[in-house]
C-alpha cells in the first residue's frame, strides 16, 4: 500500500489539490501494481510564512491548465471554426502534421489542406490521456472516432482516429494526428 506525503505551500484550491493527488495517484499506479483505492496521497499545508528558500519567502507557484482541457478546448474550437480562439491557444513554434503531411504551422494550412478531402469532420471521443513529458512539455492523446461528410455530401462515420499534442505552460506546441480516412474513403 503505497502511501505519499506532500507538503505544498497555502493557496490552493481543493480542485487543485484533487487534481495534484490523482496525478499522484496515476504516477505511483505506472511503477507498482496498486488499484487507485490502495494508493493513499496525503497533502500537509505550511502557512508562506513558515516557508523560505534563499533567504526569501516564497508563494505557491500558480497551478497549470489541465493539459487534457487545454485540448479538448482547442478541438471544440476547431470543430465550431472558432478560428481565433483556436489560434491563441497556440504556442510559439507549434507544428501539426496530419497524415501524408509535411509539418504545418497555421490553421489556415490545415483549412486548406482538409477542404478537399472532407466537408466537415466531428469527432466522438471515447478517451483523453495526459501525462507529463520528461522534458517540459505535457503530453495529451484524445482517441476516438470520426464521423461527417465528403465532398460530395454523402455521410461517413466510425473512422477511428488517435491525436497527440504537446502542451507547455497551456499553449499547444505541437500535435500530431493518425486516421483511417484515407483507408476508409478509398474503400467507399
Amino acid at each position: 500500500m503505497p502511501v505519499l506525503e506532500l507538503h505544498v505551500l497555502e493557496g490552493y484550491t481543493e480542485a487543485d489539490k484533487t487534481r495534484l493527488c490523482n496525478a499522484l495517484t496515476d504516477a505511483v499506479r505506472i511503477v507498482v501494481p496498486a488499484p487507485p483505492e490502495a494508493v493513499t496521497v496525503m497533502i500537509h499545508e505550511m502557512p508562506p510564512a513558515d516557508y523560505m528558500r534563499g533567504r526569501q519567502r516564497r508563494t505557491p507557484a500558480p497551478v497549470l491548465p489541465d493539459p487534457a482541457e487545454t485540448v479538448r478546448g482547442f478541438l471544440a474550437a476547431m470543430e465550431a471554426r472558432d478560428i481565433d480562439t483556436a489560434r491563441a491557444m497556440l504556442g510559439a513554434g507549434f507544428t501539426m502534421t496530419f497524415p501524408a503531411t509535411a509539418p504545418m504551422a497555421t490553421l489556415e494550412e490545415l483549412i486548406a489542406w482538409a477542404a478537399p478531402r472532407y466537408r466537415f469532420v466531428t469527432k466522438t471521443y471515447e478517451g483523453f490521456d495526459a501525462m507529463q513529458s520528461a522534458d517540459e512539455a505535457a503530453i495529451v492523446y484524445c482517441r476516438g472516432t470520426l464521423s461527417g461528410e465528403w465532398p460530395d455530401g454523402t455521410a461517413f462515420d466510425g473512422i477511428r482516429f488517435i491525436d497527440r499534442f504537446e502542451v507547455i505552460n497551456g499553449l499547444l506546441t505541437r500535435q500530431d494526428v493518425w486516421n483511417d480516412i484515407a483507408e476508409t474513403k478509398a474503400s467507399s
